[in-house]
Order: structure tokens, then sequence, then C-alpha cells
């Protein structure tokens, strides 16, 4: 996996997979450099080739596209596709009122799971310190059911000096960590702020003391006993992002996928 974290992204492309990801991909403007799949895929992904006539296509058993990829399959179709150029920062921010700010989160399944719920939940973008997973690395872009392909986002430069430049677009820096003087969600007049950054930090550790540093507040989510008052404590952030309480449908969906916290 260490290969093709380094070798994807410097060779400027990212693996698809399955046939809903890889159409999510295209409908997104991505263009693919060659595809390999399973006859019985052939069907449904008549149309996608035939859009395609240039792009090279192979096709094998599953015990060779196994043996090949060194997984298996389950959904029969990959596509290697061209790595779309990075978003300029100050553009993604200049129509952007609610963003995610992720700090080295390293498990892609994780950050799929992030990607997911931001679509979900209105996030207008996600941006990512320089040391997080790789958004378009395949287990990602397949638990975030091609999110990743709709959401925005951004790797930041020099970490965390780049969190000055969301500061400077007007962007009041909430950081959700477990440290003195936090504020409760339910406190947080999230919907005074014009402009709300959520600064969430890695599995481990959460979020580094350099981060902290550069936030204008800490914010925190009160644990309570008894399922009902956990549910109170998500209802809460989803008012700090901004979002109308009444989709709470979705937010118990979401729920029982490793999301925001």
């Amino acid at each position: 996996m260490q290969l093709r974290l380094a070798k994807e992204p410097a060779e400027g492309l990212y693996i698809a997979e399955s046939s809903k990801v890889l159409r999510r991909a295209i409908d997104a403007g991505h263009v693919p450099r060659s595809f390999l799949l399973a006859p019985k895929w052939l069907p449904d992904l008549a149309d996608v080739l035939a859009r395609f006539p240039s792009v090279p296509s192979f096709v094998a058993p599953e015990a060779t596209l196994e043996a090949i990829t060194g997984f298996h399959l389950h959904r029969g179709a990959l596509a290697a596709m061209h790595r779309p150029a990075p978003l300029p920062l100050a553009d993604v921010l200049a129509s952007a009122r609610r963003v995610a700010v992720i700090e080295d989160m390293v498990d892609h399944t994780n950050l799929g799971a992030v990607f997911r719920s931001a679509a979900a939940l209105g996030i207008d973008a996600v941006l990512l310190s320089p040391r997080s997973a790789d958004p378009l690395y395949r287990r990602a872009v397949r638990v975030s059911m091609g999110s990743v392909f709709q959401v925005p986002w951004v790797r930041l430069g020099a970490w965390p000096d780049a969190l000055a430049a969301v500061r400077r677009a007007g962007f009041t820096l909430a950081a959700l960590a477990l440290v003195p003087g936090a504020v409760e969600l339910g406190v947080f007049p999230a919907r005074g702020q014009e402009r709300l950054a959520l600064m969430l930090g890695t599995e481990g550790e959460g979020l580094s003391s350099g981060a902290l540093t550069e936030a204008d507040v800490a914010l925190t989510i009160p644990m309570h006993r008894g399922s009902g008052l956990a549910q109170r404590g998500r209802g809460r952030r989803r008012r700090l992002l901004g979002v109308p309480v009444r989709r709470r449908r979705a937010a118990r969906a979401l729920a029982s996928q490793p999301h925001l916290r």
C-alpha cells in the first residue's frame, strides 16, 4: 500500500473501483486511463466504454483480476483514472460557509466516511493537512461512495501555518478538542458565524498543539449515558455546522458509520 500511496499521486493517477464509483468519477469530469473488468460487468459498463473508445479496456476472469490486483474484487470493475489538478484554496473558500479541516487523519476508511458525511450534511469543502490520507486512494473513494468527487477538497501546505489563510478568508476556526476552557456545542452560537471551519484531529491523539494554537475557539461534545442523550450530542454538532435539525434521519443513518468524531 505504501508504494501505491507514493506512486499514484506522483504519477497523476488514482484507481476507481466498482461501476457506481466509476460512473460518479466520470460524471464529475474525471477522465479514465484504462479499464480492467470481469466479463460479467461488460453489459453494465457498455455505455461507459463506448464513451471512451480510445481508452484501453482489459477483460479477464475474476481469478486473474485478483492475481493482478492482490485483492478480491467484489464489484469486478476497476479503472485507472487521471488525477484532477489540485483546486486553489482561495477559489474553494470564496463561496464556502462551512468547511471541515482534517489534521493527519491517516485511515482511508475514516476519511472516506468523513467525505460521505460532509456530502450528506452540506459541508462546502474539506481541507486536509499535508499528512492526511489521500481522498482518492481506492478505499477512501469506495467508502465515500464517490463523495470525494462531489465535495471540493484541498490539501493545505505548511502546517499549521496554512490555517492563517483560512482565517484571512473570514472563517472562525473551531477546534473539536478536550481542552480546558472548551465551549459546549450547545452553547456555541454556530448559526451566528457567517463562516465556520470545524477542525478535527487524527484518530489517536486528536488535534496537535500547533493546530490548537491557531484555533479561535475550542469546542467539546458533552457525553452522557444513554443513547438518547448521545443523539442530542450529534444534534448539537449538526447545529454547529449550520445544518437544519430536521435532517435527523440522515444523521441516524450516518451515526452507524465511522464519521466525524
